[in-house]
């Protein structure tokens, strides 16, 4: 049998600066996408953009019972939504095909192979029974894990144990040094020798382990800058134990650089979990978020363009990402700052642009049908700048602009506006009917006047209680979009009618 000691690797290489940078973003097809594996894919396609390298999109499905195309759709839908576009990988090919690892499995199979001829891998056979029964047998805690018992097994002793029927893993030789290595986002970090025990790296039935193909992978792929979740930080120590073993059989050329991202926090002071209504991606598209809000607050978690600066564009991010500058402490999703970051880019939009964006959320309010008539077109084109600097989330938009769509008799009075109301409505009401009527020109001044007249100076009205039961029968709102520019957007007609109909 080859020895542990015969098998160390020859030193193997780093990444230098003159190293075209290479990344990659690799999720598994589990459930739906979360803002903590957007914010990894973000940050990996922002640092390819900035170094002008490659971002390499490939899916780890090889959890059938977990894994699910239809997850794997809502991956590649929540990357077009935010513009996250790579260069390989799937939907789009490369030199590296294919890009799934479900399809991969001669490649493991050749690598499996490879490793265990130069002896990086052996035949495991103990059972977890028998590796905690050592380890009470020595006085050691029975739950270290694998303690090393079949690096030295004899030659007889395997011919016994394939006799018995029994089946065994592939484990990896874990090398009898410390191993330390520069994280990009915290420094230095060591592992001691002994503390990572040799790994499985395959199933008794011969499938290849997720330790395996992800480090397999990034090798063939050329990865230089393995950038992803703090929680794999425990993994690395395996991943370049592995790389050795790689080099040293001419898989990998290069060992890539690891940076390890922060965990995005939740409420509590606790890691954002995937059942948590504020890590969903979609639910955040769902109430009215746009890619360039979004990006911008998923880019502040962790980094940030500097001190004084929240606001920023996706070609700002581009231009100044550098994963060196990423911060080690956890980043807290702030639900409200999300908000009003995102309402400064609605208000950064272009009138028509924002214009477009609403009509997806005016269909799914029944507010509008698959195909705009003429009238809802117009209505939408006057009314989107009511709203634009008044929304944070576009979602927010139906509820404000709904009134503008409905028949005159269908307008459903909020139990708010109800209960503002004055005891002399109905007075309020025909003083308004009266000064409005004879209104030739229909336009905000003109309107504001005659109501002004006749609540504020005939009926002594205070101003900011003059114009409620108006608005109340316009809207059916206590609050609404801007009263006077609302009744031109409706017209005379439409807006007396309401009047009339609100008076009873």
């Amino acid at each position: 049998m080859t020895t542990a000691s015969a098998l160390n690797p020859a030193a193997i290489p780093s990444v230098t600066a003159d190293t075209p940078v290479r990344v990659r973003f690799c999720p598994s097809p589990t459930g739906t996408p979360h803002v903590g594996l957007i914010r990894t894919a973000l940050f990996n396609w922002a640092y390819a953009r900035h170094t002008k390298g490659t971002l390499v999109f490939r899916i780890e499905d090889t959890d059938s019972a977990r894994d699910s195309e239809e997850s794997y759709h809502q991956l590649l839908d929540a990357l077009k939504w935010l513009g996250i576009s790579w260069d390989e990988g799937v939907e789009v090919g490369g030199p590296h095909e294919p890009y799934r690892q479900s399809q991969r499995s001669d490649i493991y199979q050749d690598v499996i192979a490879r490793l265990k001829a130069g002896g990086h891998i052996y035949e495991s056979y103990s059972t977890p029974a028998e590796i905690e029964a050592r380890h009470r047998a020595a006085s050691r805690d029975p739950k270290l894990g694998y303690d090393g018992f079949d690096r030295h097994i004899t030659e007889e002793q395997l011919a016994q144990y394939k006799a018995e029927g029994r089946q065994a893993v592939l484990r990896l030789r874990m090398p009898e040094e410390d191993l330390t290595f520069k994280d990009l986002v915290r420094g230095d970090i060591t592992f001691k020798a002994g503390s990572v025990p040799d790994f499985a790296v395959v199933r008794a039935n011969g499938a290849p382990l997720y330790t395996l193909v992800n480090p397999v992978d990034d090798a063939l792929m050329g990865i230089t800058h393995v950038l992803r979740g703090e929680d794999l930080l425990s993994s690395t120590p395996r991943q370049i134990a592995l790389y050795r073993a790689l080099y040293a059989i001419g898989v990998a050329e290069y060992m890539p650089e690891f940076g390890h991202l922060p965990y995005v926090m939740g409420q509590g002071n606790k890691k954002l979990s995937k059942r948590d209504p504020e890590s969903s991606l979609f639910l955040h598209r769902e109430r009215g978020f746009i890619p360039e809000g979004l990006l911008n607050y998923l880019s502040l978690l962790g980094w940030s363009l500097s001190a004084d600066e929240d606001i920023f564009t996706v070609k700002q991010l581009v231009e100044h990402f550098d994963i060196h500058d990423v911060l080690a402490n956890p980043a807290r999703f702030d639900l409200k700052k999300a908000e009003a970051i995102n309402g400064t880019h609605v208000r950064l939009l272009e009138a028509a642009d924002f214009r477009e964006r609403l009509v997806p959320y005016l269909r799914a309010a029944d507010l509008a049908g698959e195909i705009l008539t003429d009238r809802e077109e117009e209505i939408l084109t006057e009314a989107a700048p009511l709203v634009q600097e008044r929304i944070t989330l576009l979602g927010e938009a139906p509820e404000m602009l709904a009134f503008l769509f409905k028949a005159d008799d269908a307008i459903d009075v909020a139990d708010d506006a109800r209960k503002g109301l004055p005891a002399n409505l109905t007075e309020v009401l025909d003083a308004a009917l009266a000064a409005l009527e004879p209104v030739q020109d229909w336009n905000p001044e003109n309107i504001q006047t005659a109501l002004k007249q006749a609540l504020v100076e005939d009926l002594g009205l205070k101003p900011r209680l003059a114009f409620g039961p108006v608005r109340t029968a316009i809207s059916g709102r206590r609050i609404s979009p801007p009263l006077f520019e609302s009744m031109v957007i409706l017209g005379k007609n439409s807006s007396l009618s309401r009047l009339r109909t609100f008076r009873g």
